[in-house]
C-alpha cells in the first residue's frame, strides 16, 4: 500500500512566500461581495440580498440547504435534482469524503498523474491500493483506455479522473469518456470526476456531459472557486444519481465538516443565479490572457512549449532550458514571480526517480492582473536567455 505523501503546498509556500506576481493561481477572476449584491439587484432579486443580511445563525442541514441544492441541480440533466446534491465546504473535503465512503482496505483504485494532488492521494488516505497511470504530453495528456484496462484488478472499485485536467487544461474526448463509462459499468466500478474547471471550456462545443449525468455510478465534484472565482465562499458539492451512494457519502460526511455556513450558502445562491454573467466575464478574461501566453510561447519557443489547453485557466508548460521546473521556480521566486513546478502534481514519481515531468510547470491565466506577471516572466527570460544558450552542461538525471 502506498503511504500518503506530504502536501505539495509545504514546499511551494516556503519557496514562493512573498512573491507578488502570480502565475500560480488557477481560478478565474475573484468575485467581490458587493459585486454579487449588484448583480442580484440588477435582476430584481432583493429577497436574496435581504436574506444575506437577516439570516439565522442556526445550523444548516447536513449536506446543504434545499434552496442551494436546488440551484446547483440546475447545472445538470433531469436525473439530478436537489436530492442528488450533497454540499461541502469546498471540493477538497468532497474528494476526501467520497474516498472514505466508497473505498478502503482491500479495494483497488485507479488514478492518473500528473494531476491535482488530492485527486491522486485521497484513495491512499482511505487505505485503498492505488495504481497511478502516467499521462503523457505526446498523447496530449489524454487518458488511454487500453492502459486503464491493463490496470484493472478483480478488486478495482474506484476510478478517479480530473477532467478538465489540472494541470494541463486539456479535456477528455467524448468517445474516451464513453469508453471509460462502459468499462466501469461492466464491473460496477465507481467513477469520480473532479470537474472543477467544467463550464470554462474555451469552445463550448467541447463540453463533456457531467459524470453524474453520464453514468449511474458516476460522481461529479465541483467547487465555486474555479469557474466563478468565488473561492472565499468555500462551497463545493458532489452530484450523484445513485441514492445509495449518496447515503454512503452522507454517513461519511457526518464525521467531517457536515454543515456549511448559511452566509456561504446564500452567497453561493447569488453566484449561481448570476452564473451566465459571471462566466461570460471570466471567459473574456481567460481568452484575452491566453492570447498573451500564446504570443509569449511563439516569441520564446526556443525555451517554452505546451500542449494547447482547451479548458480552464491553466496550462502545463515545458521549460526547454538548462533548469528543472523546481530550479526555475526558485530563480523566479527571487524576482517575485510564482509558478507551480512539477512537484505540485507528481511529487511521488519525482521522489522515486522518475524524471518524465521535471521540466514542466503550471501557469494560471484567469485573473485580470495576470498580464503584469507575464510581462515580468518575459523580462526574466530576456535577462537569462543568453546564459541558457551558453550552458552546455546537461542536467544530471
Amino acid at each position: 500500500m502506498h503511504a500518503p505523501h506530504k502536501p505539495w503546498s509545504k514546499q511551494h509556500k516556503k519557496t514562493f512566500k512573498g512573491a507578488s506576481l502570480s502565475l500560480s493561481n488557477s481560478f478565474a477572476q475573484p468575485l467581490r461581495s458587493d459585486e454579487l449584491v449588484e448583480l442580484a439587484l440588477a435582476r430584481g432579486d432583493q429577497q436574496i440580498v435581504d436574506s444575506f443580511h437577516t439570516h439565522s445563525l442556526e445550523y444548516t442541514p447536513n449536506g446543504g440547504s434545499q434552496d442551494l441544492r436546488h440551484e446547483i441541480s440546475k447545472l445538470y440533466g433531469s436525473k439530478i435534482t436537489a436530492d442528488n446534491i450533497l454540499v461541502f465546504t469546498g471540493a477538497q473535503v468532497a474528494l476526501q469524503t467520497a474516498a472514505n465512503a466508497l473505498v478502503g482496505s482491500g479495494c483497488h483504485s485507479i488514478v492518473f498523474t500528473p494531476s491535482y494532488q488530492s485527486v491522486q492521494e485521497c484513495p491512499v488516505h482511505a487505505r485503498s491500493e492505488v495504481t497511478k497511470i502516467r499521462l503523457k504530453p505526446e498523447n496530449h495528456w489524454q487518458i488511454q483506455i487500453h492502459e486503464v484496462e491493463s490496470a484493472l484488478r478483480e478488486n478495482t472499485r474506484y476510478i478517479v479522473v480530473n477532467e478538465p485536467s489540472n494541470p494541463a487544461g486539456t479535456l477528455m474526448k467524448r468517445d474516451v469518456q464513453q469508453q471509460l463509462v462502459n468499462l466501469a459499468a461492466q464491473r460496477g466500478i465507481y467513477i469520480l470526476s473532479d470537474e472543477v474547471y467544467r463550464l470554462l471550456e474555451h469552445d463550448e462545443k467541447d463540453r463533456l456531459p457531467a459524470m453524474a449525468d453520464a453514468y449511474d455510478k458516476g460522481l461529479s465534484v465541483v467547487t465555486l472557486s474555479k469557474p466563478w472565482g468565488a473561492c472565499g465562499v468555500t462551497i463545493g458539492w458532489i452530484a450523484v444519481q445513485d441514492m445509495e451512494i449518496r447515503q454512503r457519502l452522507v454517513d461519511a460526511q457526518y464525521f467531517g465538516t457536515a454543515c456549511p455556513s448559511r452566509a456561504s450558502e446564500i452567497q453561493a445562491i447569488m453566484v449561481l443565479r448570476a452564473s451566465d454573467a459571471v462566466l461570460a466575464k471570466n471567459m473574456a478574461i481567460i481568452r484575452r490572457n491566453k492570447s498573451l501566453v500564446d504570443r509569449f510561447l511563439e516569441k520564446h519557443s526556443e525555451f517554452f512549449e505546451w500542449v494547447n489547453p482547451t479548458a480552464g485557466a491553466i496550462g502545463f508548460m515545458k521549460f526547454r532550458g538548462p533548469l528543472s521546473s523546481g530550479e526555475l521556480g526558485e530563480q523566479l521566486a527571487d524576482v517575485g514571480i510564482s509558478i507551480k513546478p512539477a512537484y505540485c502534481f507528481a511529487d511521488d514519481l519525482m521522489e522515486a526517480g522518475c524524471h518524465d515531468y521535471d521540466d514542466y510547470f503550471r501557469i494560471g491565466y484567469g485573473e485580470e492582473k495576470m498580464p503584469k506577471a507575464l510581462e515580468a516572466l518575459e523580462q526574466f527570460v530576456e535577462d537569462h536567455s543568453h546564459s541558457w544558450r551558453k550552458s552546455k552542461m546537461p542536467r544530471i538525471q
